[in-house]
C-alpha cells in the first residue's frame, strides 16, 4: 500500500524539463541583441527590414482572410553575407508561415561576427 501512495505522489511531481530548441534559439538571440553589437545591428537591420516587413505582413493578412492575428515569434540565423537560415515561427499560423517564407528570401545587412558562431541570431516578436 505504501508503494502505491509513493508512486501516486511521484506521478504528481513535475519533471525538470529542458528548453526546446526554439526556446533556446530565442534566448540566445535576445542575449546577442542585448550584447555589445546588438543595438547597432538592430538599427541597421530594421532600417532595411521595417517597410518590407510591414508590407509583407499586410499581404500575408490579406492573402489569408479571415486571418488569424495571433501573436507569433520568428527566429532566424543570419549568415555573415546577410542571408537568413533556419527560419522558424511559433505559433505557425498561416500568416506566420507566409511571413517566414518571404523573410527567408530577403538579404539583410551583414551582421557583426560573433566569436562563438558562424551565424547571427535574430528574434522577432510579431503582434497585431
Amino acid at each position: 500500500m505504501l508503494i502505491v501512495i509513493v508512486a501516486a505522489l511521484l506521478a504528481g511531481v513535475p519533471s525538470t524539463t529542458t528548453p526546446d530548441a526554439f526556446t533556446t534559439r530565442v534566448q540566445r538571440a535576445k542575449m546577442v541583441e542585448a550584447g555589445a553589437t546588438g543595438p547597432a545591428y538592430q538599427k541597421q537591420f530594421w532600417a532595411k527590414t521595417g517597410n518590407p516587413m510591414t508590407d509583407t505582413l499586410k499581404s500575408c493578412l490579406a492573402g489569408n482572410a479571415p486571418a488569424d492575428k495571433s501573436p507569433f515569434t520568428l527566429i532566424a540565423d543570419i549568415s555573415f553575407d546577410g542571408h537568413p537560415l533556419n527560419v522558424e515561427v511559433r505559433a505557425p499560423t498561416p500568416v506566420a508561415k507566409c511571413l517566414a517564407a518571404q523573410f527567408s528570401t530577403w538579404t539583410f545587412p551583414a551582421p557583426p561576427k560573433l566569436p562563438d558562431s558562424a551565424t547571427y541570431p535574430i528574434e522577432i516578436d510579431v503582434s497585431m
